[in-house]
C-alpha cells in the first residue's frame, strides 16, 4: 500500500478543496470522514485518478501516513476537534503531528497544544483563509503551536499556500501555542471591519447620494484600480453588477440581516481582556447584531424619525471623499488589529513577526489588499513600531485623507445615515493623536464615589493620591487596580 505525505480528516468543501490543492502540488494525501459514504463519493468523484487514498476508519487513516505522521483536521471548531484528537492520539507515535485547520478559538488551541505535547506528540493550530476558492488554489496559512513540527509541515504548507507576485509563500511560522489561531482571529476581526466600512460606504452612496447599482459598480471598479485595490472591493464591484436570469439586481433582493460565526466577537473579547481599544472592529460586530433585529427595526421605523436632509453639493467630489474616508478608516482597522497582536504577544510571550504576518495576508486570504505591502515595509524598517499610525507612510496617508473623512462623517450625522465603523475610526484617530484626554475628570469621579485614587501631573508616575471630596469620607482609599 502506498503511503501518504499528509492526511486530512473532514470532507466538507474546504477539506475536499485543500486535499485537491495538496495533491496538485505533488503530494499524496490520505482522507477520512466520519460519514464514510463521503469518502467513497469523493474518491469516485472529484478525487478519481488522483494520488488520494480513501480511508474507512481512523486506524486505516493513521496506518496510511508516512512518519512522522501529519494528520490535519478540517472539521467544525469546538467539541468535534477534541473528539477526533482523542480518537487519533492513541494511534500515533511520539513526534507525530496533529494539525487543526479549523477556526478554533486560540485558548482552545493553547490547551490542546499543551495536552498533545504532554502525550509526546506535536500539535499545530493553523489559520486557513481564502474560503473555498483559496483552499483549492492556494490559501493564506498561519501555523502556530509546537515549534518542532514546523520543519515537517513547512514544505507542504508553503508549496500549497497562495504566493505573492514575487513568488513568496503566504505562509510562515507564527509562533508557539495558540499564536496561529490568534493571528487568524485578528484577521477575521479586520475582515469584519473592512466589510462593515464598505457596507457603510455603499449605504451612503445609495441612500445619501441616490446612486444606482450600475453607478456604484463603476465606482468600485475604479477604486479597485487604486490604493483600495483588494479582494473585498473587487467582489463588491462584482456583486453590484450582478443580475439574475430575470434581469433583477440580486443585491436588492437580499434581506438586510447579517450572520456571524463568532470570530469577530472573539476578537472584541480578546481586546477587552488585553485592554486594547479595538473600537472599529467592535462597532462592526455590533452592527451585525443591530442588523439581526430586523423586526424591531421595522417597527421602530414607523415610530422614530430622523432628519429629512438631502445631499447638496457635487456628487463626484463627495464620492472621492468617500474613497479617502474608506482608505483612512481601513488603515485604522489594521493599526488597531496590529496593536492587539502586539499586546497578545507580550501577554503570551509569542515572538510574532509582524511584517511576516502582513506578507501572509497579501495573497489567498479575504483581507488581501494592496497596502499590506506597505505594512510589511513599515515593520521591516522598524520591528518595534508601536502603532502603524506612527509610520511616516501611514501618518501621511491618514493626514492627507482626514478632511474628506471628516466631511463624510459630518454628512452621515447630518443625514441620519449610520456609519458606526467609519465614525469610530475617526474618533480613535482623534483620541490617539490627543496629548490630553478627559480621563482626568473620569479619575476624579472614580475617586469621588469609590476612593479609587489618581496620579498627578506634578508628581512621579506610580504615586497615587486620594482627595476627601465631600469632607465626610475620611482618608481611607481603595486599592488601585486596572480594569
Amino acid at each position: 500500500m502506498s503511503q501518504a505525505d499528509i492526511g486530512l480528516v473532514g470532507l466538507a468543501v474546504m477539506g475536499e478543496n485543500f486535499i485537491l490543492n495538496m495533491e496538485s502540488k505533488g503530494f499524496t494525501v490520505a482522507c477520512f470522514n466520519r460519514t464514510v459514504s463521503k469518502v467513497d463519493a469523493f474518491i469516485q468523484g472529484r478525487a478519481k485518478g488522483k494520488n488520494i487514498i480513501g480511508c474507512h476508519s481512523i486506524e486505516e487513516f493513521v496506518k496510511s501516513l508516512k512518519r512522522p505522521r501529519k494528520a490535519m483536521l478540517l472539521v467544525k471548531a469546538g467539541p468535534a476537534v477534541d473528539a477526533i484528537i482523542e480518537q487519533i492520539l492513541p494511534l500515533l507515535e511520539d513526534g507525530d503531528i496533529i494539525i487543526d485547520g479549523g477556526n478554533s478559538h486560540f485558548p482552545d488551541t493553547i490547551r490542546r497544544c499543551e495536552y498533545v505535547e504532554s502525550k509526546g506528540k506535536l500539535y499545530i493550530g493553523t489559520g486557513v483563509s481564502g474560503g473555498e476558492e483559496g483552499a483549492l488554489k492556494g490559501p493564506s496559512l498561519m501555523p502556530g503551536g509546537s515549534g518542532a513540527a514546523w520543519e515537517h509541515i513547512k514544505p507542504i504548507f508553503q508549496k500549497c499556500s497562495a504566493q505573492t507576485d514575487a513568488g513568496e509563500p503566504c505562509c510562515d511560522w507564527i509562533g508557539e501555542g495558540g499564536a496561529g489561531h490568534f493571528v487568524k482571529m485578528v484577521h477575521n476581526g479586520i475582515e469584519y471591519g473592512d466589510m462593515q466600512m464598505i457596507c457603510e460606504t455603499y449605504q451612503m452612496m445609495k441612500a445619501g447620494l441616490g446612486m444606482s447599482n450600475e453607478q456604484m459598480h463603476e465606482v468600485f471598479s475604479e477604486w479597485n484600480a487604486g490604493e483600495l485595490n483588494s479582494y473585498l472591493i473587487e467582489i463588491t464591484r462584482d456583486i453590484l453588477g450582478y443580475k439574475d436570469e430575470d434581469g433583477n439586481a440580486v443585491i436588492d433582493l437580499i434581506l438586510d440581516t447579517a450572520g456571524q460565526k463568532g470570530t469577530g466577537k472573539w476578537t472584541g473579547i480578546a481586546a477587552l481582556d488585553l485592554g486594547q481599544p479595538l473600537t472599529l472592529i467592535g462597532e462592526a460586530v455590533f452592527a451585525r447584531c443591530l442588523s439581526a433585529i430586523k423586526d424591531q427595526r421595522v417597527r421602530a421605523s414607523k415610530i422614530l424619525s430622523g432628519p429629512m436632509i438631502k445631499f447638496k453639493g457635487d456628487k463626484q467630489t463627495f464620492v472621492n471623499d468617500l474613497r479617502q474616508a474608506l482608505y483612512a478608516s481601513k488603515i485604522i482597522s489594521y493599526a488597531q488589529g496590529y496593536q492587539l497582536m502586539r499586546a497578545a504577544a507580550q501577554e503570551h510571550k509569542w515572538n510574532l513577526n509582524y511584517g511576516g504576518v502582513a506578507l501572509m495576508w497579501r495573497g489567498g486570504c479575504i483581507i488581501r489588499s494592496a497596502f499590506l505591502g506597505k505594512i510589511k515595509e513599515a515593520f521591516d524598517k522598524n520591528p518595534e513600531l508601536e502603532n502603524l499610525l506612527i509610520d511616516p507612510f501611514f501618518a501621511n496617508a491618514v493626514g492627507s485623507a482626514q478632511n474628506s473623512w471628516r466631511k463624510v462623517v459630518t454628512a452621515s450625522v447630518a443625514m441620519g445615515i449610520p456609519m458606526p465603523a467609519t465614525s469610530s475610526a475617526l474618533a480613535f484617530f482623534d483620541g490617539y493623536r490627543a496629548e490630553r484626554l478627559p480621563a482626568n475628570l473620569l479619575q476624579a469621579q472614580r475617586d469621588y464615589f469609590g476612593a479609587h485614587t489618581y496620579e498627578r501631573l506634578d508628581k512621579p508616575r506610580g504615586e497615587f493620591f486620594h482627595t476627601n471630596w465631600t469632607g465626610r469620607g475620611g482618608t481611607t482609599a481603595a486599592s488601585t487596580y486596572i480594569a
